[in-house]
């Protein structure tokens, strides 16, 4: 299970920290991502991590402004955000694995950028 948090109502410009919590399973074996679905549009991949030490990789829309991490001691994926833009106005899932179809995924916490 994947259960992820920390969405919320942010100002152009400013900055979030989700979080997800896994259980269920063995996290630090796997590979996480966050993605994103924005209002009427489909899913967008932001970023994938690999186990701690590695090189996470970004989609060029959010380089440079979020950053991935993970806690395996903890069991838990985190998304920094800065620089939010209205853009980045979406539903925000965590999900287990590199690339759809993910084996597991979160319930989706909801980011708002707006002023």
């Amino acid at each position: 299970q994947l259960q992820a948090s920390g969405g919320g109502l942010v100002q152009p410009g400013g900055s979030l920290t989700l979080s997800c919590v896994a259980s269920g399973f063995f996290f630090s074996n796997y590979y996480m991502t966050w993605f994103r679905q924005a209002p009427g549009k489909g899913q967008e991949w932001l970023s994938t991590i690999y186990i701690e030490g590695t090189v996470p990789l970004y989609a060029n829309s959010v380089k440079g402004r979020f950053a991935i991490s993970r806690d395996n001691a903890k069991n838990t994926l985190y998304l920094q955000m800065n620089d939010l833009k209205s853009e980045d106005t979406a539903v925000y899932y965590c999900a287990r694995g590199r690339r759809p179809p993910y084996s597991l995924r979160g319930q989706g916490t909801l980011v708002t950028v707006s002023s």
